[in-house]
């Protein structure tokens, strides 16, 4: 007979799976349809393993791919809420917060509190690892945008300053990525894919 701990792990993984339904305003690379939260996580992990050595300090990698493997969890109740949508932003924290008390207590009460605590470490963004998981959560919507022609942007009429004021923590993670993503915000405001009003 199957245990309590693994029904409720595997009852916390199947649940997990409608981050596969959760839409962001990002288009994939080629512009075909809009990413999904389960693509964004995986793209954000990949990344965690492969650019570690640009973090401003050495972190704990397996940690960091955690973290940014459970961050948009709470939004398979929650939703996403647009990067530039200071309306929406408002309730963000609140209707998050209230995704995770229901979603992390599915599991076992250690691996809940556990996965509560480093979503609240990456929402805090004071630990090495929450700053450089900060820096690859901006940049790769970033790419996806500048891989497709402004897409998102565009639709959106998004301001050199909103953008600016996304990236802002991208720095205290990776002085390597920062200066990336600064050449790329460059590069497509000359595009006009990005408002100059600067």
């Amino acid at each position: 007979m199957v245990n309590d701990r693994l029904k409720k792990q595997m009852e916390f993984i199947l649940e997990v799976d409608k981050l596969k339904n959760i839409y962001r305003q990002s288009y994939v690379s080629d512009g075909s349809r809009h990413e999904e939260d389960a693509d964004h996580s995986w793209h954000l992990a990949l990344m965690a393993f492969l650019l570690s050595e640009y973090a401003n300090d050495e972190v704990d990698v397996l940690r960091t791919i955690g973290m940014v493997l459970i961050h948009d969890i709470v939004e398979i109740d929650a939703g996403d809420t647009y990067a530039y949508d200071s309306v929406a932003n408002e309730t963000k924290r609140a209707r998050e917060e209230k995704a995770a008390d229901r979603i992390f207590n599915i599991l076992p009460k250690d691996q809940a509190v556990m996965l509560r605590e480093l979503w609240e470490e990456f929402e805090s963004c004071e630990t090495m690892e929450a700053k450089f998981a900060h820096a690859l959560d901006n940049v790769q919507p970033l790419m996806l945008n500048d891989a497709t022609g402004g897409k998102a942007w565009r639709e959106h009429q998004v301001k050199k300053s909103q953008v600016l004021g996304r990236q802002k923590t991208t720095i205290l993670g990776s002085d390597d990525i920062w200066e990336f993503v600064r050449e790329k915000i460059d590069v497509n405001v000359e595009k006009g894919n990005i408002i100059d009003d600067e």
